[in-house]
């Protein structure tokens, strides 16, 4: 065993003879700790630095060069104009071949379409996603007979540790509400 790269997007990239890709300093962390662990090398891409993760130890690379060494790609990053079809075919033909990329951000950061041909060449070893485009699926979603693709329905949340901090959300808010302000309020 050696050691390897792993990178977060929006925050990074690893290696596992490779790295790895992610997003946001509090996810980048726990996945690069739990890659770290593993003996992987940590290095991330944000559109800002973020010096706590430097003082982890976790290089910054800009994105193109992030995949071009990761050999694991997680993506952990909002779907907004700046990251929809982030991960697209031009960028997975920079990618070593056989990387593999992890999807928990949203399903609209890759092009389906491009990750599923990618699968399908073996430029990309393996897929998994958490999330997809639209959700459910439609019946002719390419993801859906790609090869090596793992798909799980939108299932994150679903740990113990998860659903407490989704209710302490929730009684904030209410507690809020109930003092006259509310902070998470959608309108």
């Amino acid at each position: 065993f050696s050691p390897c790269r792993f990178c977060p997007r929006d925050c990074g990239a690893k290696r596992s003879q490779g790295q790895r890709g992610r997003c946001g300093v509090t996810d980048t962390l726990r996945v690069a700790r739990a890659a770290l662990a593993f003996g992987m090398e940590v290095v991330y891409t944000c559109p800002h630095r973020k010096p706590e993760l430097e003082e982890e130890h976790i290089r910054y690379l800009p994105l193109e060069e992030l995949l071009r060494v990761a050999d694991v790609v997680s993506l952990h990053c909002p779907q907004n104009a700046d990251t929809t079809g982030l991960l697209n075919a031009a960028r997975i033909a920079t990618m070593k071949r056989g990387a593999i990329v992890i999807n928990t951000a949203r399903g609209g950061v890759v092009v389906a379409q491009d990750v599923a041909d990618a699968l399908q060449s073996g430029q990309l070893g393996w897929y998994l996603a958490d999330v997809m485009e639209q959700e459910p699926p439609r019946a002719d979603e390419p993801l859906l007979t790609a090869p090596h693709c793992v798909l799980t329905p939108h299932v994150a949340w679903a740990p113990r540790e998860a659903r407490l901090r989704l209710m302490a959300i929730a009684y904030e808010n209410l507690k809020g509400f109930l003092e006259g302000n509310a902070p998470h309020r959608v309108a």
